[in-house]
C-alpha cells in the first residue's frame, strides 16, 4: 500500500461495468486511481503520488547555461556592449513574439504538501525546498483528484514529472493518473520507469494490465511468468492472479482463467479488498461460464469480505437473480 493511499481514502467509485478487459470493471481503485476492474483489471499496491521510496534527486531543474541566446555574447553584432543595445519597442516586440509556457494546473489553495507520505517526504527531501512543496503539492492534488477527474490528476502528475522527473515517487503518480485515465501506453512506460529507479517488482501485475489494455494479453502473461510469484507482496500476488485471468479471458480461455484464480486465498477469513477483488474475479468468470447459481454465491462472497462496498458485487448479484430496480420500477398494488 503507497503512501498517499494512507493519506486520502481509498479511490475511484467509478465502478458500475464489469469486464474482463481493462478499464472495465467494478471495484473501487486503490493506486491513483490505477486500477478498475474487479474481474481483471489489478488493484495498484498505493495511490498516486505516494509510491516506495524511489533513487535520484532531480537534475532537470539545472538552471541555463547562462547565455542569453544564440550566438549571444558580451557584445550584440554591431560591436556594442550588453549596456548601449536598445530597449525600445523593438525589444518589446521580440519579447511578445516569444511563447510563454502555459501555466501548470491551479493546485487548490488548501493543500499545503504536508499531507504527503512521510516516505515520499523523504524523497522529496532531495530537491531544493522550494521546489519540493510545489511537487509535494502536485502529488497530494494527483491522489485527491484520482477518483474522480483521472484526467485532471495526470495533468497534476505530469506538472509534478517536469518539475521533479527524476523522483520515483512522482513517476508513479504519472503512471497511476494515467493508468486511471486510460492511457495505458503512458502508464507502461512510467511504470517501467519505477521499476528500474527502484528494482521493485511490485508493479509488475499493473504493468501488465497495460499490456492487456493495449490488446496485448500474451504480452501480460509472459511479463507475469518472468517474475517468481513468491516475490511479490500478498497484495500483489493476488492481483497478478486477477490480471493473469484477465488474459486467458482475452485469448478466449475462461476455463483456464477459473483455474488460476482457484489459490488459497480465495476461501480466506480475511475481510479486505483484495479478498473481495479475487472473489468477485471468480464469480465474473463464473459467470461468463454459464455457471450462474455458483457465480451468484462467489458474488455474495465478495460481498462478505467487503464491507465498504468497494465493488458492485451487489449490483452483479441483483442482475443474476433477476432483480432490477429503475426509474420506472413498479411495486404494484399492495392495497387490500
Amino acid at each position: 500500500m503507497s503512501a498517499a493511499e494512507r493519506e486520502t481514502s481509498d479511490r475511484s467509485g467509478r465502478g458500475g461495468s464489469r469486464g474482463a478487459s481493462p478499464g472495465r470493471g467494478s471495484s473501487r481503485g486503490s493506486r491513483a486511481g490505477a486500477d478498475k476492474s474487479a474481474s481483471g483489471k489489478p488493484r495498484g499496491t498505493g495511490k498516486a503520488g505516494a509510491g516506495k521510496a524511489g533513487a535520484g534527486r532531480d537534475r532537470a531543474g539545472k538552471g541555463a547555461s547562462g547565455k542569453t541566446g544564440k550566438g549571444a555574447s558580451s557584445k550584440d553584432r554591431a560591436g556594442k556592449g550588453p549596456s548601449s543595445k536598445p530597449r525600445g519597442a523593438g525589444a518589446e516586440r521580440g519579447r511578445a513574439d516569444r511563447p510563454e509556457r502555459a501555466a501548470g494546473p491551479r493546485i487548490p489553495d488548501d493543500i499545503t504538501g504536508q499531507e504527503i507520505d512521510r516516505r515520499v517526504a523523504a524523497e522529496l527531501r532531495t530537491l531544493p525546498e522550494g521546489l519540493a512543496e510545489k511537487v509535494a503539492r502536485l502529488l497530494v492534488a494527483v491522489s485527491m483528484t484520482i477518483d474522480d477527474d483521472p484526467e485532471a490528476a495526470l495533468a497534476f502528475a505530469r506538472e509534478a514529472k517536469r518539475k521533479a522527473a527524476r523522483v520515483a515517487p512522482v513517476r508513479e503518480a504519472v503512471a497511476l493518473a494515467a493508468y486511471a485515465a486510460g492511457d495505458y501506453a503512458e502508464a507502461l512506460s512510467e511504470l517501467r520507469a519505477v521499476r528500474r529507479m527502484t528494482g521493485d517488482d511490485a508493479h509488475v501485475p499493473l504493468m501488465a494490465d497495460c499490456e492487456r489494455g493495449l490488446g496485448r494479453p500474451r504480452k501480460a502473461l509472459e511479463l507475469l511468468a518472468s517474475v517468481p510469484e513468491d516475490s511479490l507482496p500478498p497484495e500483489a500476488r493476488v492481483e497478478a492472479r486477477i490480471v493473469a485471468a484477465g488474459a486467458r479471458r482475452d485469448l478466449g480461455q475462461p476455463e483456464a482463467a477459473l483455474l488460476l484464480l482457484q489459490v488459497p486465498a480465495l476461501n480466506s477469513r480475511r475481510t479486505d479488498l483484495a479478498i473481495a477483488r479475487l472473489r468477485y474475479a471468480y464469480a465474473d468468470t463464473l459467470a461468463e461460464l454459464g455457471r450462474t447459481d455458483e457465480a451468484a454465491l462467489w458474488f455474495e462472497r465478495a460481498m462478505a469480505a467487503d464491507p465498504e462496498a468497494t465493488t458492485d458485487a451487489a449490483d452483479r448479484l441483483a442482475e443474476l437473480q433477476g432483480v432490477t430496480f429503475g426509474d420506472d420500477w413498479d411495486d404494484g398494488d399492495v392495497s387490500d
